[in-house]
């Protein structure tokens, strides 16, 4: 946590840095151009790599077999498009090293090599349960019983009809 909390402080302050000595190198103007422009080219590659990415994912599907390694692909291009918005020269050269295509690979398939990734199967649990019984697995009464319809609504029995209550 303290690791993010130090990326989140460093990072921007870098930038800044780094976007004050250029536009005092280049100019203001010419600096603000260059950071909207890869801004705008970096999103029309994500665009194509999303899709790429996408169709590789739905073959994938279709032959049956888990998207792993295009599902981690997808989760880099988002993280790649949201550096290339943030204004700055690190994090657009970051977010551009996430869209080359088989860098964004090797680094997907390591990631799920490596257990920080893990997949889930899709096993379905039930779980019991009965009125009185709570909502958690605190040990309830499961009472078994039958159920039969009967007719007329219960505002049309009588009182006397009624069984008194279980205690």
């Amino acid at each position: 946590m303290r690791f993010l909390a130090l990326v989140f402080i460093i990072v921007p302050l870098t930038e800044m840095m780094l976007l004050f000595e250029v536009s005092d190198r280049i100019g203001g103007w010419p600096t603000l151009g260059m950071v909207v422009a890869t801004a705008v080219i970096g999103l029309q590659i994500l665009k194509r790599q999303g899709l790429s990415t996408l169709l590789r994912a739905q073959e994938r599907l279709q032959s049956g077999a888990l998207p792993a390694q295009e599902i981690i692909e997808a989760m880099l291009l988002a993280a790649a498009g949201a550096l290339l918005l943030t204004p700055g020269f690190i994090t657009d050269t970051i977010g551009f090293l996430l869209l080359t295509g088989p860098l964004r690979r090797i680094l997907a398939r390591r990631l799920l090599h490596s257990g920080l990734v893990t997949t889930m199967s899709t096993g379905t649990h039930y779980r019991s349960w009965s009125p009185g019984a709570g909502t958690g697995d605190s040990g309830g009464t499961v009472v078994e019983g039958e159920y039969s319809h009967e007719r007329g609504s219960l505002s049309d029995r009588r009182p006397e009809d009624s069984e008194p209550p279980l205690k």
